[in-house]
């Protein structure tokens, strides 16, 4: 027989745990939200606000396509000697050489005799993989990789990962809305930064976990570039 008393420390003690357990979940997610707010805080105080010449030449020179003024930046480096070659990764598959000298009529000799198109990229990680295949088809060991300073974090990590082997130099481009206010003060430059963030962050988990084995999510057209057998689909096509 269940006595009253029973019942009423049995109640008392199941809305303990429930509050126990509330009090758990809300701290949990007060260390997530904190912890969010720390990384986005570092990601932030890593992006460059100026422009800085690269401290040393490459054997070539990589731009990935996304942003404004980054082909223009990457040619210029070319023009001045700091790669022999220039990739220009992640090409809209309707737009060609044309359409750059349109926008950069000065940089026609360089386009005709050293800088080559990647059209199979679509996103940061095929980027990576593209230029990795470029870079040995081409024989490099050290590249210049042109991007965003917003962006390079992430094509930090995807290349990095992608080529351990090669010496990468980052040169990121700063934009001129990056320029022209503080980031804070417009809402789509923080939009922009906020999802590059959690972008970045969903890299470097998917990248740590391949290391230990546990790649989640292969890609399953990436063969391997050494070997007798060539990539199914060409790296790049060369400007004519």
């Amino acid at each position: 027989m269940i006595v009253k008393s029973d019942v009423s420390r049995s109640e008392r003690t199941s809305r303990a745990t429930r509050r126990r357990s509330g009090f758990g979940f809300v701290k949990a997610f007060a260390v997530v939200v904190v912890a969010a707010v720390a990384g986005f805080g570092w990601f932030v105080s890593q992006l460059h606000s100026d422009e800085q010449r690269p401290p040393r030449k490459a054997d070539g020179i990589v731009v990935l396509t996304g942003g404004s003024s980054r082909i223009a930046d990457a040619m210029d480096l070319l023009a001045q000697g700091y790669g022999k070659r220039l990739l220009i990764s992640g090409v809209h598959r309707a737009n060609g050489t044309a359409d750059i000298v349109r926008s950069l009529p000065e940089s026609q000799a360089l386009l005709n005799c050293c800088v080559d198109l990647d059209r199979s990229a679509v996103n940061t990680r095929s980027n990576a993989t593209e230029t990795r295949r470029w870079v040995a088809e081409r024989g490099f060991r050290s590249l210049i990789v042109v991007t965003s300073n917003y962006h390079m974090p992430r094509a930090m990590v995807e290349l990095s990962y992608a080529m351990p082997e090669i010496d990468l130099i980052f040169y990121p481009v700063i934009g001129e809305k990056w320029r022209d206010e503080p980031w804070w003060e417009s809402g789509a430059a923080a939009r922009l930064l906020l999802s590059e963030y959690f972008k970045f962050v969903a890299a470097e988990v998917r990248v740590r976990l391949a290391s230990l084995g546990l790649d989640l999510f292969p890609e399953s057209d990436d063969p391997p570039v050494t070997g007798a057998s060539p990539p199914r689909r060409p790296a790049t096509a060369l400007v004519k």
